[in-house]
């Protein structure tokens, strides 16, 4: 069942495939934002994906974080998301990514609970 407090933490080590320079958001061998924020959206999918009906998934819909400090090749990120709200077909979330106890970035999340094959069929 759907409810407030469901969360999930995904973890990655920074490497060279999730930088600045490999995303292109910038040109510095650095974790990238749009990688924060791609794992606080998988920490979300995940802290939902067993409470969905069958045949359902989620898709991010808004994400707003800020990035407050760098990470460096071989760091640790954990990126935590927390059901906040549950509105019908919207899922809203706080979520927030940390390399060991320093915060990199916190910020809301809003993910729609779908049927796959109909949002398939659209494409």
């Amino acid at each position: 069942m759907l409810e407030v407090g469901l969360n999930h933490t995904s973890v990655l080590t920074v490497a060279d495939d999730v930088t600045a320079m490999a995303f292109g958001s910038g040109d510095m061998p650095v974790f990238a934002t749009p990688a924060m924020l791609a794992l606080m959206e998988n920490a979300a999918m995940l802290a939902v994906a067993d409470e969905l009906p069958e045949g359902c998934t989620t898709v991010g819909g808004q994400i707003e974080s800020s990035h407050l400090k760098p990470s460096k090749l071989g760091d640790v990120v954990c990126a935590t998301a927390e059901v906040i709200k549950v509105d019908g077909k919207k899922i809203y979330f706080k979520v927030s990514a940390f390399s060991g106890e320093t915060l990199l970035g916190e910020g809301t999340h809003l993910r729609f609970i779908v049927d796959r094959e109909k949002f398939l069929s659209r494409l």
